[in-house]
Protein backbone atom coordinates (compact mmCIF):
# COMPACT_ATOMS: atom_id res chain seq x y z
CA UNK A 1 0.00 0.00 0.00
CA UNK A 2 1.07 3.46 -1.24
CA UNK A 3 1.62 5.46 2.14
CA UNK A 4 1.33 8.87 0.17
CA UNK A 5 -1.49 7.77 -1.72
CA UNK A 6 -3.95 6.81 1.84
CA UNK A 7 -2.40 9.45 3.84
CA UNK A 8 -4.70 11.55 1.75
CA UNK A 9 -7.75 10.10 3.21
CA UNK A 10 -9.57 11.07 6.57
CA UNK A 11 -12.10 9.16 8.28
CA UNK A 12 -15.76 11.16 8.67
CA UNK A 13 -17.28 9.69 11.80
CA UNK A 14 -20.54 10.86 11.51
CA UNK A 15 -22.12 7.47 11.20
CA UNK A 16 -20.72 6.96 15.01
CA UNK A 17 -23.37 9.77 16.12
CA UNK A 18 -25.85 9.64 13.45
CA UNK A 19 -28.15 7.66 10.84
CA UNK A 20 -26.22 8.89 8.16
CA UNK A 21 -26.09 9.14 4.03
CA UNK A 22 -28.25 7.78 1.97
CA UNK A 23 -27.33 4.76 0.81
CA UNK A 24 -26.49 3.45 4.35
CA UNK A 25 -28.63 0.35 5.06
CA UNK A 26 -26.48 -0.34 8.72
CA UNK A 27 -27.66 2.69 10.38
CA UNK A 28 -25.89 3.53 13.37
CA UNK A 29 -22.52 2.14 13.54
CA UNK A 30 -22.11 0.34 16.64
CA UNK A 31 -19.81 0.95 19.13
CA UNK A 32 -17.78 -2.41 18.82
CA UNK A 33 -18.08 -1.68 14.82
CA UNK A 34 -16.49 1.25 14.96
CA UNK A 35 -13.22 0.02 16.98
CA UNK A 36 -13.10 -2.08 14.49
CA UNK A 37 -13.12 0.47 11.60
CA UNK A 38 -10.92 2.59 13.55
CA UNK A 39 -8.33 0.06 13.95
CA UNK A 40 -8.15 -0.56 10.20
CA UNK A 41 -8.56 3.00 9.11
CA UNK A 42 -4.91 3.09 11.70
CA UNK A 43 -3.71 -0.01 9.28
CA UNK A 44 -4.55 1.56 6.43
CA UNK A 45 -2.11 5.19 7.25
CA UNK A 46 -5.64 7.56 7.65
CA UNK A 47 -4.44 9.82 10.35
CA UNK A 48 -7.41 12.27 10.76
CA UNK A 49 -10.64 11.90 11.83
CA UNK A 50 -13.23 14.51 11.17
CA UNK A 51 -16.10 14.58 13.74
CA UNK A 52 -18.17 17.52 15.26
CA UNK A 53 -20.35 18.54 18.28
CA UNK A 54 -23.69 18.35 16.22
CA UNK A 55 -22.67 14.60 15.26
CA UNK A 56 -24.66 12.62 18.26
CA UNK A 57 -22.54 10.58 20.52
CA UNK A 58 -19.64 10.68 17.96
CA UNK A 59 -17.00 12.19 19.78
CA UNK A 60 -18.01 10.47 23.13
CA UNK A 61 -17.64 7.07 21.00
CA UNK A 62 -14.46 7.87 19.74
CA UNK A 63 -13.02 8.68 23.59
CA UNK A 64 -14.08 5.82 24.64
CA UNK A 65 -12.79 3.61 21.45
CA UNK A 66 -9.47 5.19 22.47
CA UNK A 67 -7.68 7.27 19.16
CA UNK A 68 -4.03 7.50 20.30
CA UNK A 69 -2.05 8.35 16.80
CA UNK A 70 -5.31 10.46 14.85
CA UNK A 71 -5.61 13.73 14.55
CA UNK A 72 -9.02 14.58 15.45
CA UNK A 73 -10.79 17.50 13.77
CA UNK A 74 -14.07 18.93 15.29
CA UNK A 75 -16.81 21.58 14.49
CA UNK A 76 -18.16 23.91 16.23
CA UNK A 77 -21.91 24.18 16.42
CA UNK A 78 -23.55 27.77 14.73
CA UNK A 79 -23.80 30.15 17.57
CA UNK A 80 -27.19 29.75 19.24
CA UNK A 81 -29.31 33.23 18.68
CA UNK A 82 -29.77 35.94 21.85
CA UNK A 83 -26.56 37.65 23.86
CA UNK A 84 -24.19 35.97 25.28
CA UNK A 85 -20.52 35.41 25.79
CA UNK A 86 -19.21 34.26 22.72
CA UNK A 87 -15.84 33.51 24.58
CA UNK A 88 -17.29 31.42 27.10
CA UNK A 89 -19.28 29.41 24.73
CA UNK A 90 -16.55 28.29 22.34
CA UNK A 91 -13.99 27.35 25.43
CA UNK A 92 -17.13 25.42 26.97
CA UNK A 93 -17.66 23.76 23.62
CA UNK A 94 -13.90 22.83 23.11
CA UNK A 95 -13.04 21.56 26.56
CA UNK A 96 -16.30 19.50 26.61
CA UNK A 97 -15.17 17.89 23.22
CA UNK A 98 -11.68 17.28 24.67
CA UNK A 99 -13.07 15.50 27.30
CA UNK A 100 -15.53 13.53 25.20
CA UNK A 101 -12.53 12.57 22.96
CA UNK A 102 -9.92 12.20 25.78
CA UNK A 103 -7.56 14.14 23.93
CA UNK A 104 -5.05 17.19 25.11
CA UNK A 105 -5.69 19.00 21.87
CA UNK A 106 -7.31 19.27 18.49
CA UNK A 107 -6.16 19.19 14.84
CA UNK A 108 -8.77 21.58 13.36
CA UNK A 109 -11.62 23.44 14.78
CA UNK A 110 -13.72 24.68 12.09
CA UNK A 111 -17.14 26.43 12.20
CA UNK A 112 -20.20 24.80 11.09
CA UNK A 113 -21.54 27.74 10.13
CA UNK A 114 -19.40 30.38 8.33
CA UNK A 115 -21.27 33.22 8.71
CA UNK A 116 -20.46 33.00 12.49
CA UNK A 117 -16.93 34.73 11.69
CA UNK A 118 -18.17 37.91 10.21
CA UNK A 119 -19.23 40.73 11.77
CA UNK A 120 -19.23 41.96 15.63
CA UNK A 121 -19.73 38.36 16.69
CA UNK A 122 -17.17 36.97 14.59
CA UNK A 123 -14.74 39.23 15.49
CA UNK A 124 -14.52 38.25 19.29
CA UNK A 125 -15.11 34.21 17.91
CA UNK A 126 -12.07 35.32 15.43
CA UNK A 127 -9.91 36.27 18.76
CA UNK A 128 -11.07 33.30 20.80
CA UNK A 129 -9.51 30.80 18.09
CA UNK A 130 -6.56 32.49 17.86
CA UNK A 131 -6.53 32.25 21.68
CA UNK A 132 -6.88 28.93 21.48
CA UNK A 133 -4.33 28.00 18.65
CA UNK A 134 -2.06 29.93 20.24
CA UNK A 135 -2.61 28.15 23.58
CA UNK A 136 -1.96 24.73 21.52
CA UNK A 137 -5.54 23.44 22.52
CA UNK A 138 -5.90 23.53 18.43
CA UNK A 139 -3.37 23.13 15.91
CA UNK A 140 -5.57 24.76 12.72
CA UNK A 141 -8.86 26.62 12.68
CA UNK A 142 -11.25 26.79 9.85
CA UNK A 143 -14.77 26.67 8.19
CA UNK A 144 -17.16 23.73 6.87
CA UNK A 145 -18.82 25.43 3.66
CA UNK A 146 -21.86 24.38 1.87
CA UNK A 147 -21.16 26.93 -0.94
CA UNK A 148 -17.85 28.15 -1.87
CA UNK A 149 -19.30 32.04 -2.43
CA UNK A 150 -19.26 31.85 1.69
CA UNK A 151 -15.96 32.28 0.98
CA UNK A 152 -16.12 35.35 -0.65
CA UNK A 153 -17.24 37.34 2.28
CA UNK A 154 -14.89 35.99 4.50
CA UNK A 155 -11.67 37.08 1.88
CA UNK A 156 -13.45 40.51 2.20
CA UNK A 157 -13.49 40.34 5.46
CA UNK A 158 -9.84 39.46 5.82
CA UNK A 159 -9.82 36.81 7.73
CA UNK A 160 -7.15 34.11 7.33
CA UNK A 161 -7.87 30.49 7.64
CA UNK A 162 -5.79 26.98 8.05
CA UNK A 163 -8.64 24.91 6.54
CA UNK A 164 -11.31 25.14 4.41
CA UNK A 165 -13.46 21.93 4.49
CA UNK A 166 -16.07 21.81 1.60
CA UNK A 167 -18.50 19.71 -0.80
CA UNK A 168 -16.71 18.29 -3.96
CA UNK A 169 -18.19 15.70 -6.51
CA UNK A 170 -18.50 14.88 -9.80
CA UNK A 171 -21.48 16.78 -10.17
CA UNK A 172 -20.85 19.16 -7.81
CA UNK A 173 -17.69 21.27 -9.10
CA UNK A 174 -18.08 24.78 -7.66
CA UNK A 175 -15.16 24.71 -5.70
CA UNK A 176 -12.84 24.31 -8.89
CA UNK A 177 -15.38 26.29 -10.80
CA UNK A 178 -15.36 29.51 -8.70
CA UNK A 179 -11.64 29.70 -8.62
CA UNK A 180 -11.45 28.65 -4.60
CA UNK A 181 -9.67 25.32 -4.78
CA UNK A 182 -6.22 26.69 -6.85
CA UNK A 183 -7.36 30.35 -4.63
CA UNK A 184 -7.27 28.41 -1.06
CA UNK A 185 -4.07 26.51 -2.23
CA UNK A 186 -2.34 29.51 -3.23
CA UNK A 187 -3.10 31.08 0.30
CA UNK A 188 -1.67 28.00 1.80
CA UNK A 189 -5.16 26.45 3.41
CA UNK A 190 -5.81 23.34 3.51
CA UNK A 191 -8.37 21.80 1.75
CA UNK A 192 -10.21 19.20 3.13
CA UNK A 193 -13.21 17.29 0.65
CA UNK A 194 -16.28 15.92 1.49
CA UNK A 195 -19.44 14.69 -0.02
CA UNK A 196 -17.44 12.78 -2.45
CA UNK A 197 -20.19 10.23 -3.02
CA UNK A 198 -22.98 12.91 -2.51
CA UNK A 199 -23.92 11.39 0.62
CA UNK A 200 -23.64 7.77 -1.12
CA UNK A 201 -26.29 9.26 -3.77
CA UNK A 202 -23.24 8.59 -6.22
CA UNK A 203 -22.98 4.99 -5.60
CA UNK A 204 -26.56 3.61 -5.15
CA UNK A 205 -27.64 1.73 -9.08
CA UNK A 206 -30.53 3.48 -10.42
CA UNK A 207 -33.19 1.09 -9.17
CA UNK A 208 -32.28 2.09 -5.50
CA UNK A 209 -32.36 5.76 -6.02
CA UNK A 210 -35.17 7.35 -4.43
CA UNK A 211 -38.40 8.60 -6.48
CA UNK A 212 -37.38 12.26 -5.41
CA UNK A 213 -34.15 12.41 -7.64
CA UNK A 214 -36.59 11.51 -10.56
CA UNK A 215 -36.70 14.89 -11.95
CA UNK A 216 -32.92 14.53 -12.61
CA UNK A 217 -33.25 11.33 -14.50
CA UNK A 218 -31.58 12.82 -18.12
CA UNK A 219 -28.53 13.48 -15.69
CA UNK A 220 -28.66 10.52 -13.65
CA UNK A 221 -29.03 8.26 -17.23
CA UNK A 222 -25.70 10.25 -18.28
CA UNK A 223 -24.10 8.95 -15.28
CA UNK A 224 -25.00 5.49 -15.78
CA UNK A 225 -24.47 5.02 -19.01
CA UNK A 226 -20.80 6.76 -18.32
CA UNK A 227 -20.00 3.79 -15.99
CA UNK A 228 -21.45 1.40 -18.41
CA UNK A 229 -19.41 2.23 -21.20
CA UNK A 230 -16.22 2.74 -19.20
CA UNK A 231 -16.88 -0.22 -17.29
CA UNK A 232 -15.86 1.43 -14.30
CA UNK A 233 -17.37 1.06 -10.80
CA UNK A 234 -19.16 4.21 -9.39
CA UNK A 235 -16.47 4.22 -6.31
CA UNK A 236 -14.10 4.47 -8.68
CA UNK A 237 -15.04 6.88 -10.69
CA UNK A 238 -15.71 9.04 -7.72
CA UNK A 239 -12.25 8.38 -5.85
CA UNK A 240 -10.78 9.33 -9.46
CA UNK A 241 -12.07 12.34 -9.83
CA UNK A 242 -10.91 14.16 -6.77
CA UNK A 243 -7.57 12.25 -7.05
CA UNK A 244 -7.45 14.52 -10.59
CA UNK A 245 -7.10 17.28 -8.56
CA UNK A 246 -3.55 18.24 -6.54
CA UNK A 247 -4.42 21.14 -4.51
CA UNK A 248 -6.76 18.86 -2.43
CA UNK A 249 -5.31 18.21 0.54
CA UNK A 250 -7.36 15.74 2.22
CA UNK A 251 -10.09 13.28 1.18
CA UNK A 252 -12.81 12.32 3.84
CA UNK A 253 -14.19 9.07 3.06
CA UNK A 254 -17.03 7.58 5.82
CA UNK A 255 -17.72 3.83 6.29
CA UNK A 256 -20.10 1.77 8.46
CA UNK A 257 -18.24 -1.57 8.56
CA UNK A 258 -14.38 -2.65 7.71
CA UNK A 259 -15.60 -4.20 4.46
CA UNK A 260 -16.81 -0.49 3.13
CA UNK A 261 -13.54 1.15 4.27
CA UNK A 262 -10.92 -1.59 2.61
CA UNK A 263 -12.94 -1.18 -0.59
CA UNK A 264 -12.53 2.28 -0.31
CA UNK A 265 -8.76 2.42 0.28
CA UNK A 266 -8.19 -0.52 -2.31
CA UNK A 267 -9.86 1.45 -4.73
CA UNK A 268 -8.17 4.76 -4.04
CA UNK A 269 -5.01 2.90 -4.66
CA UNK A 270 -5.52 1.60 -7.64
CA UNK A 271 -4.41 3.82 -10.22
CA UNK A 272 -7.14 4.31 -13.56
CA UNK A 273 -6.92 7.21 -15.68
CA UNK A 274 -11.10 7.47 -16.67
CA UNK A 275 -11.84 10.73 -15.89
CA UNK A 276 -15.80 12.00 -15.80
CA UNK A 277 -17.21 14.40 -18.36
CA UNK A 278 -17.91 17.75 -17.66
CA UNK A 279 -21.40 17.27 -18.91
CA UNK A 280 -21.85 15.50 -15.01
CA UNK A 281 -21.42 18.96 -13.83
CA UNK A 282 -24.52 20.19 -12.50
CA UNK A 283 -25.18 22.85 -10.45
CA UNK A 284 -28.99 22.69 -9.35
CA UNK A 285 -28.75 23.38 -5.44
CA UNK A 286 -32.20 20.90 -5.23
CA UNK A 287 -29.47 17.45 -6.47
CA UNK A 288 -26.29 18.83 -5.38
CA UNK A 289 -26.88 20.05 -1.84
CA UNK A 290 -27.92 17.48 0.40
CA UNK A 291 -29.74 19.47 3.05
CA UNK A 292 -32.17 20.94 0.53
CA UNK A 293 -33.54 16.89 -0.72
CA UNK A 294 -37.03 15.87 -0.32
CA UNK A 295 -37.98 19.52 0.68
Amino acid sequence: MSTSKSSKLALGTAQFGLNYGISNKNGLVKKNQAKLILSQASQCNIQILDTAIVYGESENILGEIGITGFDVITKLPAIPGGKMDIKAWVINNVSSSLIKLKVNSLYGLLLHQSSDILGEKGKILNEVLYELKNNGLVKKIGVSVYDPNELDDIERAKIKLDIVQAPFNVFDRRLDLSGWLDRLADLGTEVHIRSVFLQGLLLLPSEARHKYFSKWAVHFKIWDDWLRINEISALDACLNFVKSYSNIDIIIVGATDTGQLLEIVSKYENDNNNLTPKSLMCNDQLLINPTNWFK
